[in-house]
């Protein structure tokens, strides 16, 4: 189920995390070449992606 970012937080080790309208959290990392999300990186990228739907794989399970 897609959900809506709403906001954002570092978790103990500095990665960036989305939270969800949902009140689930996902990582959005930017490791690249494997991950590639270079808006993560900055506070303009982040604010640009709020409201950008995440697929919550929590709030799938859930039904």
């Amino acid at each position: 189920m897609k959900q809506p970012i709403v906001g954002y937080h570092k978790d103990d080790e500095g990665h960036w995390v989305a939270e969800l309208r949902c009140g689930h959290c996902q990582h959005v990392r930017h490791q690249p070449p494997f991950i590639l999300r270079p808006w993560v990186v900055t506070l303009h990228g982040r604010e640009k992606m709020l409201g950008t739907f995440l697929y919550c794989k929590l709030c799938e399970n859930e039904n």
